[in-house]
């Protein structure tokens, strides 16, 4: 008993063997495991992870919040870090990565304080004062720029897109981007909401030959070809549906007992009777392209009912996807029809021209001249964009996918704050040296604290120099002269293997990005801080 106690009072603070330290200790040992793990995916030349799940599906990314998604975290605290590089997805899209290493750093330097007898509470605290001055360095160092500057934008966006796998494409992919938000914003309240832009991934050809398409979108579902239904339509009358075009069925506990085949023909002939009925209906009131939505209480569409269409040259895409009904109604401004009452030309979307398209990986169907709508349907149709990014192989593209949804978040941060500030660790050194600054200029434990968290910022300059194969302490040591020196714009050019004006080569980041990653990193090492025993419920 004696001896676990000794071993105990080693791992406390100050000496000290109770609980709570050893807890505190142990949780963040287990938060910067996390952050470690995915340290050497930052930066330009971070390296990608091959994440192979159980189904056997592969997914190779250095998105930080796709890799941390992905992995079975079952420490408390660890899942902390999960959900701190969601939220910053969320907030600014972009930095997701960063602020795990961010976060991780400041956790090191917290557990520094701790082992030399600082109270938890006075080292959150300090931190959150850190924060707080951490974020008024940012906003003076940024600046302010004009959203209609589109080559600025795509600047951002390049930046953005320079440590993904698609690197080599964003001259492509970054202009797209910028042109789709841009299309989607709402210019009243600078917001831009991009449930508005679909990303649709298709096999064959190159990233390259990603395509935008404004006035259109497409379709995954291959057009139904069941006895040799139409695949090409001029002047489209598109009409989207949500009920089920296929002979109405019993209650699940009732039964029909049929005695001889005569009445088996009288059903049979009853069924027929009624699907035609419903197809005469639909090709009177004038539709040629039927969007039926995937029934989940039985079979939206039959095989009969695909022949008669067919035989009436009504083209027909079955099984869509209720989460995709909001965006068809937005792109094309036909409005959800429900029961066959409702089948009325004013709510159709009109387009000049619906046509099915072979790929590599399967058949499209592409609806480009979409008309100004009808007078009902006038406030259903919104500003979208669809892009259809072309890859490979599924794994290329499935990332060329992740990596512009980046690109549009950095767009959209930008739309939100149009601020921007230098990248390759430029705003971090900035922010050491006048936190270090400051913390000269206090007395007590909280010079203590603040010189620790400033220096805690160091770790993103020096891991971006790390991972470009430079060597760190000299890349790290030259870039605090320079910004000493008054060179702010300065950071880590990891292609030439130097540092210099990262304005001059077109480095920059969203000032929303840094901001969002300073303060959620400094409010989770708060948090963890404040954790004295973890309590099992049950």
């Amino acid at each position: 008993m004696s001896t676990i106690t000794q071993q105990k009072k080693g791992k406390g603070t100050a000496g000290s063997g109770d609980k709570q330290s050893d807890v505190r200790m142990a949780n963040i040992a287990a938060a910067k495991t996390v952050a470690d793990a995915i340290r050497t995916s930052l930066g330009p030349r971070g390296m990608d992870k091959m994440i192979a799940q159980e189904k056997g599906e592969v997914v190779i990314t250095n998105d930080g919040a796709t890799i941390l998604d992905k992995l079975q975290v079952t420490h408390p605290c660890a899942k902390m870090l999960v959900e701190l590089s969601k939220a910053q997805d969320v907030e600014a899209g972009d930095g997701t990565t960063s602020v795990v290493v961010l976060c991780g750093s400041l956790l090191k330097a917290a557990q520094s304080l701790l082992l030399k007898g600082i109270h938890p509470s006075d080292i959150q605290a300090s931190f959150m004062e850190g924060g707080r001055l951490a974020s008024t360095i940012l906003n003076d160092m940024a600046q302010q720029i004009d959203i209609e500057d589109r080559k600025t934008l795509i600047k951002a966006a390049v930046t953005s897109l320079s440590s993904k796998v698609v690197s080599q494409n964003s001259s492509a992919l970054a202009p797209m981007a910028v042109d789709s938000v841009y299309r989607v914003r709402d210019v009243a309240k600078q917001n831009v909401d991009l449930t508005n832009i679909k990303v649709v991934t298709c096999l064959g050809g190159t990233v390259d030959d990603t395509e935008l398409i404004t006035n259109g979108m497409i379709f995954k579902q291959k057009a139904s070809q069941a006895a040799g239904g139409p695949t090409r339509i001029q002047n489209a009358k598109i009409a989207l549906i949500q009920f089920q075009l296929s002979a109405p069925k019993t209650d699940m506990e009732m039964q029909v007992a049929i005695k001889d085949y005569q009445q088996i023909d009288r059903v049979i002939k009853q069924e027929r009777m009624y699907i035609l009925k419903l197809c005469k209906q639909i090709q009177e009131s004038g539709c040629n392209v039927l969007l039926i939505q995937k029934s989940i209480l039985r079979d939206a569409v039959s095989d009969q009912t695909l022949d008669f269409l067919a035989k009436m040259k009504i083209m027909v895409l079955k099984d869509i996807e209720r989460t995709d009904v909001d965006f068809i109604t937005k792109t094309l401004g036909c409005l959800p029809i429900s029961s066959m009452d409702n089948l009325k030309p004013e709510k159709f979307g009109h387009a000049d021209l619906v046509a099915q398209e072979s790929t590599p990986e399967g058949k499209i169907v592409r609806v480009t001249g979409v008309k100004p709508p009808t007078e009902a349907s006038k406030g259903m149709l919104t500003p979208t964009a669809t892009v259809l990014i072309k890859g490979s192989n599924n794994l290329l593209a499935a990332e060329a996918e992740r990596s512009f949804h980046d690109a549009l978040c950095v767009v959209r941060s930008i739309v939100k704050n149009p601020a921007i500030v230098a990248g390759g660790g430029a705003s971090e050194i900035q922010i050491s040296l006048n936190l270090q600054k400051k913390a000269r200029e206090l007395a007590g434990v909280q010079s203590y604290c603040i010189k620790a968290y400033a220096e805690a910022f160091e770790t993103c300059p020096y891991t971006l120099a790390e991972n470009a194969g430079l060597n760190p302490i000299r890349t790290v040591t030259e870039l605090r002269n320079k910004h000493v020196a008054g060179e702010k714009g300065c950071g880590i050019n990891v292609r030439k293997g130097c540092v210099s004006d990262m304005a001059a080569e077109n480095v920059v980041v969203p000032l929303l990005v840094p901001l969002s990653a300073v303060k959620l990193a400094t409010e989770t090492v708060g948090m963890i801080l404040k954790i004295d025993d973890i309590v099992q419920s049950r």
